[in-house]
This record gives C-alpha cells, structure tokens and sequence, in this order.
C-alpha cells in the first residue's frame, strides 16, 4: 500500500503541467488579440482602394458658359465723355471708360454711331482710314477714344455742302449697336458747339488718345 506521501506527488504532477501551459498560452493570446486590435485600427484608418473621393462638383470649362469672357460693351458699363478742343478742323473728343467689372469689346459696333442733329437723324459715317487692326476691347477701368470732326474743313479734304448749315448743340446722341437706344452725352467746356451734321465724321474707336488725336 502506497503511503501518503508517495501519492501526493504524482497527483501534483498533472496538475503543475496544466498551469505551466496555461501560463504559456497567455501571452500567445495577448499577442493576438493587440494583433487583431491594431489590425483593426489600420483598416479603420485607410479606405478601400478604388473608392471615390468626394465629388466637388462641376468646373466651368474655358469658353463654357459660366466661365468669364467678354462681352459687347453697353452704355451701363460705361462712362460718356465729350469736349470741344481747339484745332482748325473743330474736333471734338468722345471718350468711354470701363466702369463695369468685365472686359467688355466693341467687336461687334467698332465705331460710334452718333446723332448729332434731330434733322439728320442718319449716323455720322466713320472715317475709313481710322480702322484699327483689330476691335477695340476694354478691360475694366480702361478708356477708348473717338475723335469727331463737327464742322468746317478738315484735313481729309472738304467743306461744309453747298447749302449746309452748321447747328449749336450741347448734347448728341452715341449708340453702341444699331439695334440700341442712343445715350445722351453732354458736351463739357464750350456748349453749345457748332456741329455740321451733312460734313460731320467720326473715327473708329481708338485704343489710346495719340492714336484718336492722329484725324
């Protein structure tokens, strides 16, 4: 008969073994689960490949329609000036400024049309030899010229008509396009001023004041 304290022993063998090897699994698990932790971290961190990003809506191409571009130039984007200056062909300068926020062109009317008279109701003709290479466009701010000859000689040759008569005016209608409504522009300086409307003639618009000065 084996005596107590053989038996002792060999029941505590089984039982040591079991706790060392659960003492070993712990930090096996341990491992895994901060694995599985960190691993879910990361996923949370970064989006799936492929996955689109945030729409920022649509971009107006150039030349689309809501990108910005020019515009013909109308009389509300623009400040009228006019005055008599002394020359011996009686000129007399139109200028127009930009005061809008947009270049505007004048493309499609390259010269003034002005009414000068209630009884010559016709547009005075431009000057031929005035045309620029290319249309007038005016960034905001920027000033355009014309010059008008309203009475007597003139260096393009030619007098008053036969029977013409020369009429004091202090304004005179401009119209941009032919299908607009004329804008009244006061005369600075010396009004009334004496106009020809039969010999009258106007040059196209001009980009800087030498150039309009030139006729």
């Amino acid at each position: 008969m084996p005596s107590p304290n053989t038996a002792a022993p060999r029941r505590s063998r089984p039982l040591a073994a079991l706790l060392l090897a659960a003492a070993a699994l712990l930090p096996l698990a341990a491992c895994q689960t901060g694995g599985a932790v960190q691993a879910e971290r990361v996923s949370s961190d970064v989006s799936p490949a492929g996955s689109p990003s945030a729409d920022p809506g649509p971009r107006a191409a150039p030349g689309a329609p809501g990108a910005r571009a020019r515009v013909a130039c109308t009389p509300d984007m623009l400040r009228f000036h006019a005055g008599a200056e002394q020359h011996p062909a009686r000129h007399m300068l139109l200028t127009v400024t930009n005061i809008s926020d947009r270049t505007c062109t004048f493309a499609g009317q390259p010269y003034p049309l002005l009414r000068l008279s209630d009884r010559h109701p016709a547009a005075a003709p431009p000057i031929a030899r005035s045309r620029p290479r290319a249309p007038v466009a005016l960034a905001p701010d920027a000033t355009a010229y014309a010059t008008v000859t309203i009475a007597g000689p003139d260096r393009l040759g030619g007098r008053s008509a036969p029977g013409g008569k020369a009429e004091k005016i202090s304004q005179f209608g401009v119209t941009l396009t032919a299908r607009s409504d004329p804008a009244q522009v006061g005369v600075d300086g010396r009004a009334p001023v004496p106009v020809d409307p039969d010999t009258a003639r106007v040059t196209y618009w001009q980009r800087s004041l030498a150039d309009a000065e030139k006729w």
